[in-house]
């Protein structure tokens, strides 16, 4: 895995992680590899996937069985799809809001350009 300056590695390891839920690589109440063997994974030291796997926990995507490891919890694509639009809405959306109104993009060019790469990306 290549990794970014601009976040912290564990971020970006729980972000993989949930991506890889998105995805369908894990699915709900599925054993996901151990913090050492997904470390070694990504050549990553345990103490940065430890702490991914805590972020996950407390955000209720991941829970422990004792003894048998980590899960996926039942609900964790619904918590990551809410975690994912609240970003979306809270980063994104004013920055985008502000650039269609410098460049005067009316709501149906909008709209209609929405649409047609909502087609082309499905």
């Amino acid at each position: 895995m290549i990794f970014r300056e601009t976040s912290p590695i564990y971020l970006q390891i729980a972000e993989r992680l949930m991506d890889e839920i998105l995805a369908g690589k894990y699915a709900p109440d599925e054993r996901i590899p151990g913090v050492r063997d997904y470390s070694v994974q990504l050549q990553v030291n345990v103490n940065t996937t430890t702490k991914a796997f805590d972020q996950l926990r407390q955000r209720g995507i991941i829970y422990d069985r004792r003894g048998l490891g980590s899960f996926v919890s039942i609900d964790a694509r619904e918590r990551i799809l809410e975690l994912r639009r609240n970003a979306f809405f809270r980063e994104s959306l004013p920055h985008l809001a502000r650039t269609i109104r410098q460049l005067d993009i009316s709501d149906d060019e909008l709209l209609q350009r929405l649409k047609a790469e909502m087609a082309d990306a499905g």
